[in-house]
């Protein structure tokens, strides 16, 4: 068949053909070289694919380029596949999925793949300066640069050693000794269309799965398949986090909540806690007044200091029970940030999302000094030296030098 195309277009039928599919351009798109569309299999034969490409006239693919690495078949009619516009040949459409990296002069097929922008496979042969050799096809050698092999720079170069991957030809001269390549432009209009497709379907308040990118000390990235958001460090967890760095790591699955989608900014919310339970719905389950367990103390504050019971619940031990009895100025002459502490349930109530706790055995809140009656000092209208205010504060210098 593919014999019949060349004698068609020798002859000059393609022209006859291009203006017979002009009369019905109503059909679809322009096709251009190195065009991506979604082609639907309409039939398989021996040798070729047959595809719906929306146009007048019938897209043809190689069979070959859709067989796996053990020479099966892996699409059936009615499958969509993605494919490149390669030209047209008497009123047929070439299609290609991308061009091998198989033997043979291979030198044309890589200059039409730099013209139209089509993908070409290569394997990844060595670490080099700047850089990665890639072999493509007929052997020809390429350069990627280390910029241009990931959508960000990875700490491990050697991980792409080896990998047969797909790539953009960005430069090529002297008839393919001098030939520049990029794995990354791959990703990016994958990176594009995946951005597409999420703009229509993405919503406040999705549940969404995502990889943790980078860790910063506000929060962390994660990438959803075509978007990167934040993580506030506020909504990584129910509980306070201190260090982002024990609750996640670089490269995690995570199940994300959508917060929020600024479109025109690129700046998108995510929340790793709200994707999980509230823990505050089941605290009447987990916890009773009354019952005594140990627990961290994560913060102190001046009116207290607060202890972690449980995921994402923590309670308050007010000032005035701590300190055993005694008068304190700051909880941390009772207690530290860190230490165990074993504690008592005061009361629970869920609904503002507080726990009082009190240390056992302390329940009483410590006593407060009687301030003194400052009217006692106040002089009698008759003389009598009921006393001054200086002598009242006096007195309480000499009570403080006591203590």
């Amino acid at each position: 068949m593919v014999d019949e195309m060349d004698d068609r277009e020798e002859t000059g039928e393609e022209s006859f053909a291009e203006l017979f599919e002009k009369s019905f351009s109503g059909g679809g798109s322009k096709l251009e070289p190195g065009k991506k569309v979604e082609a639907t299999v309409l039939s398989i034969t021996k040798d070729w694919v047959f595809l719906d490409v929306g146009q007048k006239g019938e897209g043809v693919l190689d069979r070959k380029e859709l067989l796996d690495a053990e020479g099966n078949l892996k699409v059936a009619e009615g499958d969509v596949v993605t494919a490149y516009f390669l030209s047209r040949a008497g009123g047929e459409l070439r299609f290609t999925t991308r061009l091998g990296g198989g033997s043979g002069s291979g030198n044309a097929q890589l200059e039409e793949a730099w013209r139209s922008g089509i993908p070409v496979e290569g394997t990844v042969e060595k670490e080099i300066k700047g850089g990665y050799e890639v072999k493509l096809a007929g052997n020809t050698r390429a350069f990627c640069p280390f910029s241009q092999m990931a959508l960000r720079r990875t700490e491990d170069p050697g991980q792409f050693i080896g990998k047969t991957l797909s790539f953009k030809i960005s430069q090529y001269a002297e008839r393919g000794r001098n030939v520049v390549v990029s794995h990354r432009a791959i990703l990016e209009e994958e990176q594009r269309h995946q951005r597409e497709t999420l703009r229509t379907t993405l919503r406040e308040g999705m549940s969404v799965p995502g990889v943790v990118t980078q860790l910063k000390p506000f929060g962390a990235f994660v990438d959803i398949g075509g978007i990167e958001g934040l993580i506030p460090i506020s909504e990584v967890a129910w509980g306070r986090v201190e260090d982002i760095n024990e609750v996640l790591s670089i490269g995690q699955q995570v199940e994300v909540a959508v917060k929020s989608l600024d479109w025109e900014t690129n700046r998108f919310s995510f929340s790793l806690k709200e994707a999980q339970a509230d823990p505050w719905r089941s605290v009447a389950d987990k916890f009773l007044e009354g019952m005594v367990l140990t627990g961290k103390v994560v913060r102190l504050a001046p009116f207290g200091a607060f202890v972690v019971l449980g995921e994402g619940i923590d309670g308050l031990v007010h000032i005035s029970k701590l300190g055993g009895g005694k008068r304190i100025s700051h909880p941390r002459e009772a207690v530290k940030e860190g230490q165990s502490l074993t504690v008592k349930i005061e009361k629970i109530d869920a609904e503002a999302r507080r726990v009082s706790l009190v240390l056992p055995g302390g329940e009483g809140a410590a006593e407060a000094e009687p301030e003194e009656d400052f009217r006692q000092y106040i002089p009698s209208s008759s003389g009598g030296g009921m006393g001054t205010f200086g002598e009242l504060m006096k007195k309480q210098q000499e009570k403080k030098k006591r203590r």
